[in-house]
């Protein structure tokens, strides 16, 4: 039986397949969906390889000194 952890990785994988499918079919959003695919198997990784880990956050103001370097 699978654990929570894996049973939301499994879905956030086939979430992933899902997107890029989407993508597949319609060319004008692919790049879109390709991006939301690659999101979600990114957290589907640190599901499995941490999942009561913290996700580090950033303030609004430093995202915004960021892209202004």
């Amino acid at each position: 039986m699978p654990t929570n952890s894996e049973l939301a990785a499994k879905m956030l994988r086939d979430a992933s397949m899902f997107f890029r499918q989407v993508g597949e079919q319609n060319p004008p959003v692919a790049e879109q969906m390709n991006q939301n695919a690659e999101v979600y198997d990114q957290v589907a990784q640190l599901v499995e390889s941490d999942p009561t880990g913290e996700v580090p956050t950033q303030d609004p103001g430093e995202e915004q000194a960021q892209a202004s370097e």
